[in-house]
């Protein structure tokens, strides 16, 4: 009896060790004043990365973290099984660019952490190892971001970056010698756009600071054209709005500028940021060289042009919710570019949105959705029909055409339960066949046991949100079953089928994996993503709870065995679906979350976000974000679950403080006894490509949240 007591007593104490050894978390009296509401924000102070004092909480975190995540058994387990999954997977070859008759692509060995790049004289021929990441710089891994290959094959722009930061270095290489040229460009976040027809120049994206906590990270970019040969300090300054103030180019707007091989007659510059509509300039291919290209508009977002845009010579074929809440497919051409009575080449349907679109070259494909699974369409450039053509199986379907001078496409298809299966479809004959490229694992028979219950669940406000359930065949539904929810709903990013590694790893363990379809997403179309989108954004979270509930109701799980995840913009939806019901859950994990709405446009990434989350200066706008804000929803006296947050310290897009904030705040706040951690990722971003980093973050998140939910399986080490 005494020993279990000792027992008990060492359990208790260490579930309390996060906390105690974080507590107490400074406060300062900060504040914001918005159109007559005072906003208290004490954790302001931990803003400041240049601050050693901030630098210092943020490690006593991060070691406070690992110590306790390090006696929770089965998560090395959980990285032995994600390796040994790993090693069962063929070659995956993906990023494949066809020109000059050669096949450009990314690499990566079963149990290799980074791709590789590679290339091969056309489809088949023999394979040649181009650039090895790992060996570049000694000691360092790096990770291959972007590539690039001129349009005769004979020289690739590559980009590359270190520790997950995603702020990249460009080299260009002769790719019949293998060696790089005498040039060094950086930092670029999204690397090289586009080579000339000439192959002697290509543009590029270019910025003021490789610093993700700088203010200017993402302020006032440019496309730079570089010569090969030439200074890159002498690099022009193609398309900016320092080079063209006339155009009124916002500094959160990122200006992108080349040509495309499709459609030689014209160049073209593209005005991005998380605004879904697309904003489009073009102009006379004889202007190239001028120091003032007399730019015309192609599309701004009034034209309500979103997803995809395909140029082929002088037509022009993009999708828009004009009109048609479920997208539809129209055409203009370039010489007289008018949306307003542009042609409808795929009317609008009722029970599917239009996703996607691309071309070979006698056919448009278009990919639609029902919600959940995908629809493949080809329409004929000569006869102008549009005919279905019927997949292999159901589930997410991606369509590319390596080669559009050809009909063959790339044609990639997964669901919950099957893994990535790639085939040959011949647009023409329609005929499907085995791909030689990325054959399909086959994993242990444990995951063929896995199925799928697809539910529509009653909202706050009435409406049904679909929730897909993945669980291992004949569980009980009797309250007694460990649950893990993910979802995102931001964007207009639809939450599509896919076979997750990792979290059917867990399902073989029992685990049911719930996949709510929250607004905010797109599965219902353009509707169902404003339904989730600024002043409606509390539907997001609150979709997520009732999912909850259902899952509850329905004996699929119980409260204290429930676990909600978020990454990115799903921070919202977690740190809020908590905050408003801390009741539902026994774990949360706000994984590089945005959690700290109302501060989020004054972070690095803020600016270019502020289209899809709204703006401080717009007092309906700045209420929403405060709605939002899971950061000001904490309360002091509440029993909220235990919560792992993540950070990571290279993060360009969600700088490590806005999870960090909302992990001090329940730190602070909290009165169940749950622990609360802010976990920090030192040697990633966002995310990285390095698999043996990324099953070491997971396994950490999931074992944390599989130990307070109480599997057996993911207990303190005695």
């Amino acid at each position: 009896m005494k020993i279990q007591f000792i027992i008990l007593l060492f359990v208790i104490q260490l579930s309390a060790f996060a906390q105690k050894n974080s507590l107490p978390n400074k406060t300062t009296d900060s504040s914001s004043t918005y159109f007559g509401t005072t906003y208290k924000d004490p954790f302001r102070w931990l803003e400041n990365f240049k601050d050693p004092e901030v630098v210092a909480w943020f490690k006593k975190q991060a070691e406070t973290s690992d110590a306790l995540l390090n006696k929770i058994s089965g998560r090395d387990e959980l990285v032995a099984e994600w390796e040994k999954l790993d090693k069962l997977q063929p070659p995956s070859i993906g990023s494949r660019i066809f020109r000059g008759g050669r096949l450009f692509y990314k690499k990566t060995m079963p149990g290799e952490s980074v791709a590789k790049l590679y290339y091969r004289i056309g489809m088949e021929g023999k394979e040649e190892l181009l650039f090895n990441p790992t060996t570049y710089i000694a000691g360092k891994t790096l990770s291959l971001q972007t590539l690039l290959p001129s349009l005769d094959g004979k020289k690739i722009a590559i980009s590359y970056s270190e520790s997950g930061a995603e702020i990249s270095t460009i080299k260009v290489m002769d790719v019949d010698s293998k060696t790089f040229l005498p040039e060094t460009i950086y930092p670029s976040w999204f690397g090289p756009i586009e080579w000339t027809f000439d192959n002697k120049s290509f543009t590029y994206f270019s910025q003021k600071t490789g610093d993700n906590t700088s203010p200017e990270f993402e302020l006032n970019t440019k496309t730079r054209l570089h010569i090969l040969g030439d200074d890159v300090k002498n690099d022009a300054d193609f398309f900016s709005n320092e080079s063209y103030p006339n155009l009124a180019i916002k500094s959160n707007d990122l200006p992108f500028s080349g040509l495309n091989k499709d459609s030689r007659d014209y160049i073209f510059a593209e005005l991005d940021n998380v605004r879904p509509e697309l904003y489009t300039y073009y102009a006379p291919i004889a202007q190239w060289k001028s120091k003032k290209i007399q730019w015309k508009l192609l599309c701004s977002p009034s034209d309500h042009l979103v997803r995809a845009r395909e140029t082929i010579g002088n037509d022009v074929y993009a999708i828009t919710y004009n009109n048609a809440k479920n997208y539809k497919l129209i055409h203009t051409t370039l010489t007289q570019p008018d949306w307003g009575h542009a042609d409808v080449v795929a009317a609008e349907k009722s029970d599917q949105t239009l996703e996607n679109i691309t071309h070979c070259k006698d056919y448009l494909l278009l990919t639609y959705s029902d919600g959940i699974n995908s629809h493949i369409f080809k329409y004929n450039f000569s006869t102008k029909t549009t005919a279905e053509i019927k997949l292999p199986y159901s589930g997410s379907a991606f369509i590319s055409c390596i080669d559009n001078q050809n009909n063959d496409c790339i044609l990639g298809i997964s669901s919950w339960v099957k893994p990535w299966t790639e085939f040959i479809l011949n647009a023409q004959t329609e005929v499907i066949k085995e791909s030689p490229f990325n054959k399909p694992p086959v994993y242990p028979e444990a995951y063929k046991d896995l199925q799928v219950e697809e539910v529509e669940v009653r909202g706050h406000d009435g409406t049904l949100i679909p929730l897909s359930v993945i669980y291992k065949k004949g569980i009980k539904k009797d309250g007694g079953n460990i649950c893990l929810m993910d979802s995102y709903g931001a964007y207009g990013s639809s939450m599509s089928p896919f076979f997750n590694e990792m979290e059917n790893s867990l399902a073989v363990k029992g685990v049911v994996i719930a996949i709510p379809h929250v607004r905010g997403g797109s599965e219902k179309g353009e509707a169902w993503y404003k339904a989730g989108y600024k002043t409606t954004k509390p539907n997001t979270w609150k979709d997520f709870n009732s999912c909850a509930e259902y899952l509850i109701s329905k004996g699929f799980t119980s409260a204290s065995k429930l676990a909600g995840t978020g990454t990115s913009a799903g921070g919202i939806l977690i740190s809020r679906a908590i905050t408003e019901r801390p009741d539902l859950y026994a774990a949360a994990i706000c994984n590089v979350g945005c959690a700290n709405a109302l501060r989020m446009e004054f972070a690095p990434n803020g600016p270019a976000n502020i289209p899809e989350f709204g703006t401080v200066s717009d007092s309906t706008e700045c209420r929403a974000l405060a709605e939002m804000d899971g950061v000001l929803h904490v309360a002091g006296n509440v029993k909220y679950p235990a919560v792992i947050c993540i950070g990571g310290w290279n993060d360009p897009r969600v700088i490590a403080w806005e999870p960090g904030k909302f992990a001090a705040a329940l730190q602070n706040a909290s009165i169940s006894g749950k622990p609360v951690l802010m976990k920090v990722n030192y040697n990633n971003g966002h995310f990285t490509e390095d698999k043996s980093v990324t099953f070491a973050n997971f396994a950490d998140q999931f074992a944390f949240a599989m130990w307070q939910c109480g599997h057996p399986g993911f207990q303190l080490k005695k």
